[in-house]
């Protein structure tokens, strides 16, 4: 069976007033079904716009990218707003909640983008809110909510559409140090419930938690480990 994640000599540069600045060299991995992988360096050695091609955010300048057997690399624009949608599911260190929407709102966005009946998306932000531990929270705002309780709504918006893979980029960034356990401790729940899920971290707690970690540097891959 193959792999969830195919990634394959990905290599993206950028044009900068002082030369080429090449982010990412020649990087392949895979990521089983299923997996925790963490993604961790220095800042500048490529993690972000690793993530962001792994999001369909970006495309690759050489290299091929296949996520649940599609060819990420080859969509165009619309098919990969579609693609982005429908099978990822991000997390951002800054939350990124739409303040006027209350959360319940917020959860149900992405599933009303999709056109997914409102009888569905009513019952799937229940479930996720309970889920995540906030049932009692559903009509606050984010201006209402604690760090931990934005990043939770954060990520139950992020499964709201059943993606085949999470993506976080350093979910514990903007939490104290007890609530950024508690979110590992939300992450393993998840990766035992079957998520995959690819995060990017300085945070050294979190990255231990992931059952693999690939170390980079200057937009390549210097080592990988299992945590």
């Amino acid at each position: 069976m193959s792999a969830l994640v195919q990634v394959r000599d990905l290599a993206r540069d950028y044009s900068m007033g002082s030369g080429p600045v090449h982010a990412l060299r020649g990087v392949s991995f895979d990521v089983e079904q299923g997996e925790w992988v963490a993604i961790v360096g220095p800042s500048g050695c490529g993690k972000s716009t690793l993530l962001n091609l792994l999001g369909a955010v970006d495309s690759p300048d050489a290299g091929s990218l296949t996520i649940a057997g599609e060819r990420v690399d080859r969509l165009d624009d619309r098919a990969a707003t579609t693609f982005r949608l429908r099978r990822i599911g991000f997390v951002f260190q800054r939350f990124y909640l739409m303040p006027a929407l209350t959360a319940a709102e917020n959860i149900e966005l992405p599933m009303a983008e999709a056109r997914i009946v409102r009888t569905e998306r009513r019952a799937r932000v229940q479930e996720l809110l309970g889920y995540v531990g906030l049932a009692g929270r559903a009509d606050h705002r984010p201006s209402q909510l604690s760090g931990g309780e934005q990043q939770r709504v954060a990520i139950a918006r992020a499964l709201a559409n059943k993606p085949a893979l999470l993506l976080a980029d350093e979910p514990t960034g903007e939490l104290d140090a007890a609530t950024g356990l508690e979110m590992i401790d939300l992450f393993r729940r998840l990766n035992r419930d079957g998520t995959t899920i690819v995060v990017v971290t300085h945070d050294a707690q979190m990255a231990a938690a992931a059952a693999r970690r690939i170390q980079m540097r200057d937009g390549a891959i210097i080592a990988e480990a299992v945590t």
